[in-house]
């Protein structure tokens, strides 16, 4: 029996693991997590964006990312968009922490006897205990990683990460995120050398 759950948001129903969202075609989970962004995340207005820009309109990705459905359609699209051999995925706080969190989870249902690891990037060094810049899993020098992102501008947070987890030793091997606001962040990461997907444009908010 399917349960609702009650959210701040328009009511979405769990289903039990007989009609898995997981067993969706990705054509599907893609449609329907984009209806689920539109409705709980995008928002038109006067903003000011991490990058210090104004803009006329919002993602507020969280508003998914951290809905029980969300999550796992979001994690389950990224999954399969990591390259062969992706050991761990990893990203800045705060907006990366439950998109690398759904992908590790998603991974392991499809995978119970591996799977990828999640790590976390701060935004500044733990003044404390280890005094450390990723919280995660130790990983071996030159362990393939991925680095995601929520949403995409001018890809400064993305590049943080990067240059971040490369410092620790890791190899980058792509960039991910949600949502490419077409900003440069596209542009900055090829020019550095990272291969850069993300699952949906800003075009496909704005022509609701």
């Amino acid at each position: 029996m399917s349960t609702a759950v009650t959210l701040d948001a328009p009511c979405f129903v769990i289903c039990t693991p007989m009609s898995s969202p997981l067993d969706w075609d990705l054509a599907r989970q893609r449609s329907e997590l984009l209806e689920l962004m539109r409705t709980l995340c995008y928002r038109e207005g006067d903003f000011k964006l991490s990058s210090g820009q104004s803009s006329s309109y919002y993602i507020d990705s969280k508003k998914a990312t951290l809905h029980p459905l969300g999550a796992l359609l979001a994690g389950s699209l990224l999954y399969e968009r990591l390259p062969e051999g992706t050991a761990a995925i990893g990203g800045l706080t705060l907006g990366a922490d439950p998109i690398v969190t759904a992908v590790a989870v998603v991974s392991a249902l499809r995978h119970p006897a591996g799977g990828v690891g999640a790590f976390i990037v701060r935004k500044e060094v733990k003044k404390h205990g280890s005094q450390q810049w990723i919280e995660g899993p130790s990983l071996a020098v030159g362990t393939p990683v991925v680095i995601v992102d929520d949403v995409v501008t001018t890809g400064a947070s993305g590049l943080q990460a990067a240059e971040k987890a490369e410092e620790a030793g890791l190899k980058v091997v792509k960039i991910l995120a949600l949502v490419d606001r077409h900003q440069g962040g596209g542009a900055l990461y090829a020019g550095r050398g990272y291969p850069f997907e993300a699952l949906y444009s800003i075009e496909e908010f704005r022509s609701r």
